[in-house]
């Protein structure tokens, strides 16, 4: 087995900062098969969601697209199911070098660029379109770029839906519906603080326990998307579910920085416009089977309650104080907002 070697600085983290130091990467493989060619590149992608699901599916369209265009001189192979990692550690992994790309949530890359959580505030977008115009614009190109502070290169947005309110107890259609209701939350201070500005009890709890929860009582409801909704099996305990749809998280594919530098420019022109490409089809994908997720919801008893402009305005209305806790995210959030 014959192995190009490429050697680049790696960041260390320490005590805050970065330390660099050359080191060697072998994660791009010039392993000779039947398949291909004596000299292609081969190089792993990381993914924790299952295969079919919709950001899988972006990924093998994104290898495709790549095979396909550098007439099988790069290679890249897809892992998803978590089989590198959990997501955390598969962006770690990626940016010391030991994976190529992984794809993640705009969660987990917060610690390189801050200005990501203002992407996450409730309410922010007019719908999944607006978001996408600030995303492929000016404001969602230099967050890409700005992953380059650790060691990564943002090569497109994923679609990763938008998180609505469902429970145990009754239809929502204000915010005045959810006085008093157990809600779980992720173990977030914003998700915390949205909760209890719309009048509900937030209750931190990890995800695996949230079914449990709400069939014990414990919580009487939770937010999520409709594919995560039905697959977790909540609509067998919650049969309220409210389209609000309070907060988008979207998500990246990221190359490791030394191997995309490593990489000749007409292959770095071909890993931009093929991960941009295959961002269509991922969130063609994403669409499609958020319908027949709710379809699926719907014809198992679940009543989903879709929000006329002026109940959503009530929404929005009752957490407007949160934006007063990240002031420091005022300029971006006008960016966005005024974003046409």
């Amino acid at each position: 087995m014959n192995k190009r070697i490429l050697t680049f600085l790696c960041p260390v983290l320490l005590t805050g900062g970065f330390m660099l130091f050359s080191c060697s990467y072998n994660g791009a493989d010039s392993r000779q098969d039947k398949q291909n060619p004596a000299n292609a590149l081969i190089f792993r992608l990381a993914d924790n969601q299952p295969e079919g699901y919709p950001t899988v599916i972006g990924d093998r369209k994104f290898a495709e697209l790549v095979k396909e265009r550098t007439n099988g001189e790069l290679i890249i192979e897809v892992f998803p199911d978590g089989e590198l990692g959990d997501e955390k550690s598969m962006v770690e992994q990626t940016r010391f070098g030991m994976v190529d790309f992984v794809r993640a949530s705009t969660n987990i890359l917060t610690d390189i660029n801050p200005d990501i959580n203002a992407l996450t505030l409730p309410y922010l977008y007019r719908d999944k379109e607006h978001m996408f115009k600030v995303l492929d614009g000016p404001i969602g190109d230099s967050i890409r770029e700005s992953m380059r502070d650790g060691n990564l290169l943002g090569l497109c947005w994923f679609d990763s839906g938008a998180r609505s309110f469902y429970n145990t107890k009754k239809e929502i259609k204000s915010p005045e519906d959810m006085k008093g209701l157990k809600i779980r939350v992720q173990e977030t201070k914003l998700m915390t603080d949205l909760v209890r500005y719309l009048g509900g009890e937030p209750v931190q709890m990890v995800y695996g326990e949230v079914y449990s929860g709400m069939r014990t009582g414990v919580i009487e409801g939770a937010e999520n998307n409709f594919p995560s909704y039905v697959s977790a099996s909540h609509n067998e305990a919650a049969k309220y579910f409210t389209v609000d749809e309070h907060t988008r998280a979207p998500e990246m594919i990221l190359i490791n920085l030394g191997v995309f530098n490593s990489l000749t420019a007409d292959q770095r022109q071909i890993l931009r416009e093929s991960a941009l490409e295959a961002a269509w089809a991922e969130r063609e994908e994403w669409s499609k089977q958020e319908t027949e997720y709710e379809r699926i919801a719907i014809a198992a008893g679940t009543t989903v309650t879709r929000l006329s402009p002026e109940q959503r305005q009530a929404f929005v209305d009752a957490v407007a104080p949160i934006y007063d806790d990240y002031k420091e995210y005022a300029e971006i959030v006008r960016q966005i907002r005024d974003t046409q």
